[in-house]
C-alpha cells in the first residue's frame, strides 16, 4: 500500500497482487523486480515468494493479497489510484475470480479513479467481456517499441471508460501506432543504472501524433541514473495532459 505516490501521473498506488515475469524488452530493467528483491531482504511479508529465476526473481513470484482488497475502501478522500505498480493484474497466474474481486472493490469505491496497466493485452481482451467495467476504471497497455503495437489492438476491444497507452520505457519510435479510440498516452524514458537512452525525436513524433488525433499527451520523464535526472521538459515545456476526471465520475 502507498497512500501517496511519486509517479507523476497518479496520486496513490494499490497492490492487491505482487510479482510478475518478463515478457518483452521493456521488462529488462524492471524497477519493481529490483524493489521486490530489496523488500524480500528486509523481511516484507508481501515479497517472500520467489519467481522463476529465468523470468522473474527473489520476492517477485506472483501472489494475490486478499488482505489488501479493503485498502481503497479506507481512503475517504478521492484519489487517482495506480493499480498494481508491483505486478500485472492480468498475469495468467492471477485467477479471474480474484480479478473480479478487484473490480468489485473499484466499483464499490466510485470516489476514486483507478488506472490499470498491463503488458498482457491478449488475456485482457479475452476476459474483458467477463468483467463488469465501472466508469471510474481506466485501462491501459504498455508499448515500448513497434514490436508491441498489437497490444493496442487488444486494448481497443475493452469497454473501459478511458483507454490509454504507456510508452515507458520508450525504446524506439512508434511508426504505425494508431490512436483511434485511445484517450491518453504517456511517454517516459528509462531510469536506473542500466538505462537505455531515448531519442527526443521519438518523443516528438508521438507528441505530434497525439496533437493531431486529440489524444491527451503526458511526458513523464527523460530518465537517466535516477527517474528525475533528466527532468520533464520537452522543447521548453512540460506536457501533463490527462483525460477529464469529471467525464468518468459517477452521475
Amino acid at each position: 500500500m502507498a497512500d501517496r505516490s511519486s509517479i507523476e501521473w497518479t496520486e496513490a498506488t494499490w497492490n492487491p497482487t505482487t510479482g510478475c515475469d518478463r515478457v518483452s524488452p521493456g521488462c529488462d530493467n524492471c524497477y519493481a523486480l529490483s524493489l521486490a528483491k530489496r523488500l524480500k531482504a528486509m523481511g516484507s511479508s508481501k515479497y517472500q515468494a520467489d519467481g522463476d529465476p529465468r523470468t522473474s526473481g527473489p520476492g517477485f513470484g506472483v501472489t494475490v493479497h486478499h488482505d489488501a482488497l479493503d485498502i481503497p475502501r479506507r481512503w475517504r478522500e478521492p484519489r487517482v489510484v495506480f493499480v498494481n505498480s508491483m505486478s500485472d493484474l492480468f498475469h495468467a497466474r492471477v485467477p479471474l475470480a480474484y480479478v473480479s474481486q478487484v473490480f468489485d472493490v473499484m466499483r464499490e469505491t466510485p470516489r476514486h479513479t483507478y488506472q490499470v496497466l498491463t503488458k498482457r493485452a491478449a488475456r485482457l481482451a479475452k476476459v474483458a467481456p467477463l468483467l463488469d467495467w465501472p466508469p471510474n476504471v481506466w485501462m491501459g497497455v504498455s508499448v515500448e517499441s513497434v514490436d508491441q503495437l498489437s497490444r493496442v489492438d487488444g486494448l481497443r476491444r475493452v469497454p473501459a471508460a478511458v483507454l490509454f497507452v504507456s510508452a515507458e520505457p520508450l525504446l524506439g519510435p512508434l511508426p504505425g501506432l494508431s490512436l483511434t479510440g485511445i484517450d491518453w498516452l504517456i511517454v517516459g524514458g528509462e531510469s536506473g543504472r542500466n538505462c537505455r537512452p531515448m531519442d527526443p525525436d521519438w518523443v516528438r513524433g508521438i507528441r505530434d501524433q497525439c496533437e493531431a488525433s486529440g489524444t491527451a499527451f503526458f511526458f513523464k520523464q527523460w530518465g537517466g541514473r535516477t527517474p528525475k535526472a533528466g527532468g520533464r521538459d520537452l522543447d521548453g515545456r512540460e506536457h501533463s495532459a490527462m483525460p477529464s476526471l469529471a467525464s468518468t465520475a459517477p452521475a
